[in-house]
């Protein structure tokens, strides 16, 4: 049958065709102001209960479908939008696509989004002071470098971006500063306090501790603020040692295994850090020298220095041929030692 008014088409309902039934009805109706509330610190916009960093035309789209009044024959919606800035809030419009019976329907609406300035639940907790771990870095009987404090900084920002980037927006530092000659950091989760503590440690060395103490109440539960503190070594990589009567070359520090080199023979062991005692730090690579090598034999080496021209006969820890002309080497305590940082 053809439909009543135009007598061209088929009926799709009423009577009618689908061109004529649009032109009396609608699939689709919706406010004109929707109000939104937004994070003046942070950006995020709050939908229903929850905020979201969300850009703000996905948030848009979950208002329309929560608002907007869709009847239930227009199926597979899909919806556009295009917002200006003007000084209530925002001018948008949105175009909600369907399809009715296989036939695809766009429908335009334009209405004013009203954005109410307000601050999130996270910024209230950040700028209220909250945190439940303090992240603590110090070094043994030293104070940590200029390169240490910043690469730790590094480490620790950049990975709180990376999980907030990851959607946990709850995560932030309240405050961070120097103390007593390391860093410490106040972190929203005790558990990525005890991730960044244990980073750390597996990049630095050491030891971590942790305490505990109570903070109060809150929703009929006890608050606890726990605090990390990860001691990294006095002695750095590259470092040259003196433990007890020996010399050693520290090649690298992972968690509280150091890999070493004895400067005598040049054997290559790990010691776990309990293990190690007290450890003389003499310096690091800044003690290396090149000497000239003048002779060698399968056990000694003769080389000489290159200021005074003074030649020193050396055991070799190795019988190994040098084939460079110039050799590198450490004076320690008087003692002068041939220096090969990757073994032959």
């Amino acid at each position: 049958m053809r439909c009543v008014e135009c007598g061209e088409k088929e009926i799709f309902k009423d009577g009618v065709c689908i061109d004529c039934y649009r032109k009396t009805h609608t699939f689709t109706s919706g406010p004109e102001i929707i109000d939104i509330q937004f994070c003046s610190h942070c950006g995020s916009y709050k939908y229903k209960n929850t905020w979201s960093l969300q850009p703000f035309s996905e948030v848009l789209k979950k208002y329309v479908k929560h608002l907007f009044k869709i009847k239930n024959d227009f199926k597979n919606i899909d919806i556009n939008t295009e917002c200006e800035d003007i000084d209530q809030g925002k001018k948008c419009k949105i175009q909600i696509t369907g399809y009715i019976e296989d036939l695809p329907i766009t429908e335009t609406h334009e209405f004013l989004v009203r954005l109410k300035k307000t601050v999130c639940d996270v910024c209230s907790k950040q700028y209220g002071g909250y945190y439940e771990a303090i992240l603590q870095i110090r070094a043994e009987d030293r104070k940590l470098t200029e390169k240490e404090l910043g690469n730790i900084e590094s480490m620790v920002f950049n990975t709180i971006d990376e999980m907030r980037s990851k959607g946990n927006r709850g995560l932030f530092i309240t405050d961070y500063g120097l103390e007593h000659g390391g860093i410490d950091f106040f972190i929203s989760d005790k558990n990525v306090g005890l991730n960044l503590a244990r980073k750390i440690y597996e990049q630095y060395g050491g030891i971590i501790k942790q305490s505990s103490k109570d903070k109060g109440m809150k929703d009929s539960r006890q608050i606890k603020i726990m605090t990390y503190l990860v001691k990294i070594p006095s002695f750095r990589k590259n470092d040259f040692v003196k433990i007890g009567k020996k010399f050693f070359y520290v090649v690298s520090i992972k968690g509280h295994n150091i890999k070493m080199i004895n400067l005598v023979n040049w054997e290559e062991i790990i010691e776990d850090l309990k293990n190690i005692q007290k450890v003389n730090i003499l310096g690091g690579n800044e003690l290396i020298k090149e000497m000239i090598l003048v002779s060698q034999t399968k056990e000694e080496i003769q080389i000489m220095n290159k200021k005074n021209y003074q030649v020193t006969t050396v055991k070799k820890p190795k019988p190994i041929n040098f084939k460079d002309k110039e050799i590198k080497t450490v004076k320690l305590d008087g003692n002068l030692f041939l220096f090969l940082e990757k073994q032959k």
